[in-house]
């Protein structure tokens, strides 16, 4: 592991966000530290833990860089880390999950030997409650242009990509005002303009099934609704992309307006069925 302090040039920042993961952060940064691949900084970003987080980060002195901000949120989290990184490259990692040893090793090769591709990521090993689950069939990740599939669902994971220092200039950064859903919305950015590699070998541990996820907010759909809309008023599109934009815009506010209307929400359900006509 290269100090942040340390003189070799730094490859790879790679960058935990944190919140109250005393339980389990331990293993994240530790997943780092056993890399083939010793050219990074590893930055990790406490966003306001009030739990034992502090004192375990502060047992790797030099070996970690530890960022602490008031609790903002995971988006403003991986931002301040970005913002503060030195690497060439940039690696996400959430604190719940994990990465098998030639992971980075692996992505900064690929992108040596594709010096024109500014994203990539690997497959993942999905475990939820503690046990192996195969991923649907839905999940199943594509290579290249994928920005039509990822319409449907989020098909790019952070703890599995690496990409470029620069491509946060070309697209954005997260968007700090969305409670969930912020990668959904900052990959399909991404994947607008640019190729999402895979590298076809599972090299991330994708853990799930605890309460503090952000998948179990109740609101997921409106957040892609938001995260559509924002795209639609604030990026250039080919006709294609916007008639396949627009589609399922509405279908996703047709579902959360039935949402609205079964639980007494008359007035919200109108105006989200009426928002995706605006884009016709």
């Amino acid at each position: 592991m290269i100090s942040p302090w340390g003189k070799k040039k730094i490859d790879v920042s790679v960058i935990i966000p944190t919140y109250n993961r005393g339980w389990i952060i331990s293993e994240a940064i530790e997943s780092v530290l056993a890399q083939t691949f010793d050219a990074y900084e590893l930055i990790v970003v406490d966003d306001g833990s009030n739990d034992n987080t502090a004192d375990i980060l502060y047992k790797y002195g030099r070996k970690i860089r530890i960022i602490r901000q008031t609790n903002q949120g995971v988006s403003a989290a991986r931002n301040r880390g970005i913002l503060s990184s030195t690497g060439e490259f940039i690696a996400l990692l959430d604190s719940d999950d994990l990465w098998l040893p030639k992971k980075l090793d692996r992505q900064v090769a690929f992108f040596r030997n594709n010096p024109d591709a500014m994203i990539c990521q690997t497959q993942e090993i999905w475990i939820r409650n503690g046990k192996r689950i195969n991923p649907r069939k839905h999940h199943k990740k594509p290579s290249g242009m994928i920005f039509q599939p990822s319409l449907s669902l989020c098909l790019v994971s952070p703890s599995a990509v690496m990409f470029k220092r620069d491509l946060p200039d070309m697209v954005g950064l997260f968007d700090e005002g969305l409670p969930a859903c912020e990668d959904y919305d900052l990959w399909l950015r991404v994947s607008l303009n640019f190729p999402v590699y895979l590298i076809d070998e599972a090299l991330t541990v994708k853990r799930g099934g605890h309460g503090d996820q952000l998948s179990q907010n109740p609101m997921l759909d409106k957040y892609r609704i938001e995260a559509l809309k924002k795209l639609l008023d604030h990026n250039p599109m080919t006709d294609e992309q916007k008639r396949s934009t627009v589609a399922k815009l509405m279908v996703k506010c047709r579902i959360y307006a039935e949402g609205c209307k079964k639980r007494g929400r008359h007035q919200e359900a109108v105006e989200y069925m009426s928002l995706a006509g605006k884009y016709l």
